[in-house]
């Protein structure tokens, strides 16, 4: 995970001022569920994958209701991560994060919300 996640986020500092927002209120969406943020391994901050926000650089509207629907089945946002980060089949490269950017909300929802 430390790769792939070191690769494919934004650090709060630079998320923070793509949002206009600050670093409190940034740690405030993380913890409310508004944000999935990943703690760095090894470190104190977060990084929040890029694949939650659209091209204006808002997140995804289903966002909180997927980061809600991992807490309430019992996942940490670091296993979210990487359930939303695992290749979906045997072959190919599909994540469930590339289905949520292809709008298929529903479906990945589905998947979360089963553990």
């Amino acid at each position: 995970m430390d790769v792939k996640l070191a690769e494919e986020s934004l650090s709060g500092s630079w998320l923070s001022t793509r949002l206009g927002v600050g670093t409190h209120r940034l740690d405030a969406m993380r913890r409310s569920g508004e944000l999935l943020g990943v703690r760095r391994p090894g470190g104190q901050d977060y990084l929040y994958p890029a694949w939650q926000f659209a091209p204006d650089g808002k997140p995804l509207p289903v966002i909180a209701r997927l980061v809600h629907a991992g807490r309430d089945a019992g996942l940490t946002d670091d296993r979210l991560y990487e359930v939303l980060a695992a290749r979906t089949g045997i072959s190919g490269d599909a994540r469930l994060a590339d289905a949520l950017r292809h709008g298929k909300d529903e479906y990945v929802l589905s998947i979360v919300r089963s553990g």
